[in-house]
């Protein structure tokens, strides 16, 4: 319901949208705008994505839950998308994504409303409501008779 919503109101809203402004500022500078807001908003993208996945990286080599880092590159994603889609509304939800601090408040307005009831790992699914002891298998490495291997980027030095 709220998807289809969303493709009937934001047409509306950018029909009216480039009429008012139209109306104001006429029909090149309008057109102008909504070039230039794709133009900025696609270089934006860009060297926010690269920041996106180099913390990506950075979280996975650190063995750190990439939680954050992916959903900022999903947000980042989706303001792309929406600097592209020509229009001054979705212009400015693409520009307002494309800000660290309102991605974090996103986050943490999405977190409280989310609740995960099981993963998949190996493809064993497991709930995330677990109480007592976990059963685990581990064996020690002596570090002394281990064969030297170059790191893998998922070990530790």
């Amino acid at each position: 319901m709220w998807i289809f919503l969303a493709f009937a109101i934001v047409p509306l809203i950018e029909i009216g949208l480039f009429i008012q402004i139209g109306g104001l500022i006429g029909l090149w500078p309008t057109l102008g705008l909504v070039v230039a807001s794709a133009a900025l908003g696609t270089a934006l993208v860009r060297s926010q994505g690269t920041r996106a996945l180099a913390d990506l990286r950075i979280a996975l080599s650190d063995l750190r839950d990439p939680t954050a880092p992916l959903a900022h590159g999903a947000m980042i994603l989706f303001a792309g998308a929406m600097l592209l889609t020509p229009g001054f509304f979705t212009d400015s939800v693409g520009i307002l994504l494309l800000v660290p601090a309102v991605r974090r408040a996103l986050m943490q307005y999405l977190a409280k409303r989310m609740q995960v009831a099981s993963f998949t790992v190996g493809g064993q699914t497991h709930s995330a409501h677990r109480s007592g002891p976990i059963d685990v298998e581990y064996f020690e490495i002596d570090p002394e008779n281990t064969p030297s291997r170059p790191a893998s980027g998922w070990t530790r030095h």
